[in-house]
This record gives C-alpha cells, sequence and structure tokens, in this order.
C-alpha cells in the first residue's frame, strides 16, 4: 500500500466515514464495502481515511489486514481509530494498544477524555492518571513509528466544565507527539460563535495544532467546521454524504467545497473536486442508502430549477441563480417542468433533451399549457422526465412514439380464504396487443396485479422486441391524491426504470394503483425502446 508523504504545515482532510460514519443508524458495512469505500475517498483526495477500531470487533481487523495487500491510495493514509491505553497499566502493554500498534496503519488517531467529569464517571479513574494514560499512549506509538492525532472527546462541553484540565489534555499529548489535536463536539450542541471563540482560545492558550470534529445536532456541523478553520484549525474531520450516529457528523463534501469554492483554500489535490457528485452517490450504492436530492453541491437538486422566473433570468444568464457552476462539484443544472413552469422553462428543457424550441413559440405555448392541464389532473413532469419526452415528442413530431397497439388488458387477483401461513395471493394478468404486425395474447402472473402486468407486457412486446430484456423496474412509488375523497380519490404512480447504463421515470395517472401503474408501465417501454432506437411498426 503506497503512501505519499505528509507535507509539514499542510491542510489535513480526514474522512471518518468507515468507522465514524458506520455508525449511523440502519448503515451496516461489509469488510469489502469499506475496502471500496476507501478506494472511492481516496479518489476525491482526502489527505487520511479513518477505517475503524482494529482490535474492537474482527470486520475492523480483518479490514486492516487486507487494506495492507488491497489499497493501493495514491492521495490518502489510512488511520486506526482505538483509545489510550487503561488506566493502571503501560501502553507496551496493552493488548488494544497492540492491535493499533499491529494494524499497518501509518497513523493513528487515539481517543480521549478531555472532559473531567468522564474521566471520573466514565473512565473511573483520576484526572492524573487521565494524562498519565494520554501521555504514555501517544508517546509509545510515536516511538513505534506511527503519526498520531488525538481526537479530544466531548471537549467543547469539558472546556465548559474545566477550561485548565481541558487544555491540560490539549498539552499533554502534542508534549507527547500529537500531531494534532481534534475538539471534537461528540454530541453536537456547539454553534459557530462558539466554536470560534473556544478554538481561538485554545491556540492562543497552547500553541498545539487544532483539528476539529462536529456532529450535526444543531444542524450546524458544516457551519461548526468553518468557523474553527477560520478561527485557526488546520485539520478538518467529516463523512461524506454527512453519514453519522443520530444526525449524522459534518458533510466532508460540503465543507471542502466550501473551503476551495468560496474561501479559496486549495485543500485537495488540484483538479479532484469535480469528481465529488460521481463519488458522493458511488458511496450512497455501496451504503445503500438512497442519495439525499436536496444535498448541498451534490444532490440531484442542488441545482435544479422549476420556477418559470427562475427559468426566464437563466436563459438569459446561469449565474443569476446559481451560486457556482454546478460543473465545479461534478453536477448538473437541471430544469423542472411543472405547473409552474413557464415558457422558458418548456424552451430549456426541450433544449436539454435534444428539441431547439426557440423558433416556435406557438408550440412552447401549447406544450405550456398542455403540462399546466395534465399537472393540474394529477400528473407530475418534474420527477417524470422519460413521460415529459413523450409528450414533447408527440407535440413537436405530430404523434405520439407507437411501438404496440394495445387491444386489452385486464388483471385478476385470487386470495384462498383458507390459505396457509405464509401463503400469497397470486394476481394474473392478460394482455392483448399488437407489435411488428403480429398479435400476441399473453398471461403473466405476479405477486401482485402491478407485477403481474409488467410480466404479461413484457412477454407479449418481447417477442417483437428482444431488447427489452435488459430493461429493469427498479422503484415503484404510489401516492394518493385528494385523500378526502377516500378508496375514489385519484392515484399517481412514478416508476423507475434502468437498462443498465442510465435510468427514467415515467408517471400514470388513473382512478385506481393499477390504472395508473399501466399508464406508467407502457410510457416506460415506450421511451426505453424509443431510446434504443428501435424500428416503429
Amino acid at each position: 500500500m503506497t503512501q505519499p508523504l505528509d507535507l509539514h504545515g499542510a491542510f489535513h482532510v480526514y474522512d471518518t466515514t468507515l468507522r465514524d460514519g458506520a455508525q449511523q443508524e440502519g448503515l451496516n458495512l461489509s469488510v469489502a464495502d469499506k475496502l471500496t469505500i476507501a478506494r472511492q475517498l481516496d479518489g476525491l483526495g482526502v489527505g487520511y481515511i479513518e477505517g475503524g477500531w482494529p482490535g474492537s470487533n474482527p470486520k475492523d481487523t480483518e479490514f486492516f489486514r487486507r487494506a495492507t495487500a488491497e489499497l493501493d491510495l495514491k492521495h490518502a493514509r489510512l488511520a486506526a481509530f482505538g483509545s489510550t491505553r487503561r488506566a493502571g497499566t503501560t501502553a507496551a502493554d496493552d493488548p488494544m494498544v497492540a492491535a493499533l500498534r499491529d494494524s499497518g496503519a501509518p497513523v493513528v488517531t487515539l481517543v480521549a477524555k478531555s472532559h473531567a467529569g468522564h474521566v471520573e464517571k466514565a473512565l473511573r479513574t483520576t484526572l492524573t492518571e487521565n494524562l498519565a494514560m494520554v501521555r504514555d499512549t501517544v508517546s509509545h506509538l510515536r516511538a513505534e513509528g506511527q503519526q498520531v492525532f488525538l481526537d479530544a472527546e466531548h471537549f467543547f462541553d469539558g472546556y465548559r466544565l474545566d477550561r485548565d484540565y481541558a487544555l491540560e489534555v490539549l498539552r499533554t499529548a502534542a508534549e507527547a507527539g500529537a500531531d494534532v489535536v481534534a475538539l471534537c463536539d461528540t454530541n453536537g450542541g456547539m454553534l459557530p460563535p462558539w466554536v470560534s471563540d473556544v478554538v481561538d482560545d485554545v491556540i492562543a492558550a497552547t500553541g498545539v495544532r487544532v483539528g476539529i470534529h462536529c456532529h450535526n445536532d444543531t444542524g450546524c456541523a458544516v457551519a461548526n467546521t468553518l468557523a474553527a478553520v477560520d478561527a485557526g484549525a488546520s485539520h478538518v474531520q467529516g463523512c461524506i454524504n454527512g453519514y453519522g450516529e443520530r444526525t449524522g457528523n459534518a458533510d466532508l463534501v460540503n465543507v471542502v467545497a466550501n473551503l476551495q469554492l468560496k474561501l479559496d483554500r486549495q485543500v485537495l489535490p488540484p483538479g479532484l473536486l469535480p469528481e465529488a457528485t460521481r463519488i458522493a452517490h458511488a458511496v450512497a450504492e455501496v451504503t445503500n442508502v438512497p442519495p439525499a436530492s436536496r444535498q448541498p453541491y451534490v444532490g440531484s437538486s442542488a441545482f435544479a430549477h422549476k420556477a418559470g422566473l427562475h427559468a426566464s433570468a437563466i436563459k438569459v444568464d446561469p449565474d443569476l441563480y446559481q451560486h457556482m457552476d454546478p460543473a465545479g462539484v461534478g453536477n448538473d443544472m437541471r430544469l423542472l417542468v411543472s405547473e409552474m413552469a413557464g415558457r422558458a422553462s418548456i424552451e430549456l428543457k426541450g433544449k436539454e433533451l435534444g428539441f431547439d424550441l426557440s423558433g416556435d413559440p406557438e408550440l412552447v405555448a401549447r406544450v405550456t399549457a398542455r403540462v399546466k392541464e395534465m399537472e393540474a389532473g394529477g400528473y407530475t413532469f418534474e420527477a417524470a422526465d422519460a413521460s415529459f419526452e413523450l409528450l414533447l415528442v408527440e407535440e413537436v413530431e405530430g404523434a405520439r412514439p407507437s411501438y404496440f397497439d394495445v387491444e386489452s388488458w385486464r388483471v385478476i387477483t385470487e386470495t384462498l380464504t383458507h390459505a396457509e401461513p405464509g401463503e400469497e395471493a397470486v394476481s394474473e394478468a392478460t394482455v392483448k396487443l399488437a407489435a411488428a404486425d403480429v398479435r400476441y395474447v399473453v398471461t403473466g402472473e405476479g405477486n401482485g396485479p402491478v407485477n403481474a402486468l409488467d410480466q404479461a407486457l413484457r412477454s407479449a412486446i418481447g417477442q417483437a422486441y428482444p431488447e427489452i430484456a435488459k430493461f429493469e423496474l427498479i422503484d415503484f412509488k404510489v401516492r394518493i391524491l385528494d385523500q378526502g375523497h377516500g378508496t375514489d380519490a385519484i392515484t399517481r404512480v412514478l416508476i423507475e426504470t434502468s437498462d443498465g447504463e442510465v435510468t427514467w421515470v415515467t408517471v400514470g395517472v388513473g382512478a385506481n394503483v393499477i390504472e395508473a401503474s399501466w399508464e406508467a408501465l407502457a410510457d416506460s417501454l415506450t421511451y426505453g425502446l424509443r431510446r434504443h432506437a428501435t424500428p416503429l411498426t
């Protein structure tokens, strides 16, 4: 595992996704997952990747064993996390310290108590012994050739309780050889002015190199991190996508993007910040936590514009309603089509989809009016680009793409009154249609009416167009509109489909979920066939 040299005085970007981020509720990472994420983080150019706590659990121990052979990091150094030695022993004899020493990681991040109350109540030792634990562990690992950082746990709360003792913990660590002492807002309760004041005082009183580790319980983790940097911190810790326990850690992408793009501080290797969106989404795929669409900088909605007024201005100059060029973080501007859309929105969205509508104001007006009318009836196009594109094709070319002509369809669901426990109801769908001048009558079964319809429709069309075998329904959303009407309410269905290369979303609206699903399914296959340039019947 090759490691770059750590330049003296360089700004540190330290990711703790694999340890602190993995404590998020519902997030479980295998060793293979952690190795994959580490490679992605290295591609972003972070300086340090905290891999976990070797010796605390078999998974983290295995990660460091495999990392030595399997990770070829180009930008980052791997850090092992652990605690100072136990009270009443020595670092050389402590098995948990030995696990850090033997991990193969060039960097060790030690968590230490800096809160006098925690020392006495949680560690159940004396303040003097806690200082000895810090000194002994740091100096031992330094003597073994490892770089050492110290995470001062509960520092801000401890500072308020007993400032002198909290500062003494930092001095002790630095004098023993710790390169950085990171001030941890472990409970996440700080606000930016408070962080700034404390960091300023710490640096003035101790002269140590300060890092910052913020949790997001007040919604201020990124702001608190930036406040610390402004006050003199030169080491920032966080997690990609803001993962972490409770409300998460500081989102490291937001931190570095703000530092580079807003404060003109080059904290990542040149040219790597534009990888941020791709990497954030790739990590989300590994964690199986859906990307947050409204995540700053890298979310799918970060540069999405819906209001007609915005679109009119963007048509003149994109910077009028954007704080930066989205390409700077590898993202794209998106125009959303909705009932709020004006003519400029439709024209710009058409251009995005490959249609130049600028010379036909009558067509733009017609499409705008149709969108507003359909959205009033329950459709939504801002989340269903594929359905909007089919609508646009119909208006521009005078006819909707037609690869199959449906004669009829029906669905039957059978439930046995005295079914055995675990025995599911079976749905059966029959579809009659013509495709490529051949009539097909196909029956499909599924674990529900929509699944049965999907199976029957694919089986019928697939005989004429075998390329649909690669189309996969990957998401299905149902929303009941006009809920006051009860079971008589309008239903909207959104279906997301993939062909292995891209995904697309279609919308259907009907008096019931089956009718709405049929429309969305038919649109989905039509869009996919059009994308693959299949000759029309």
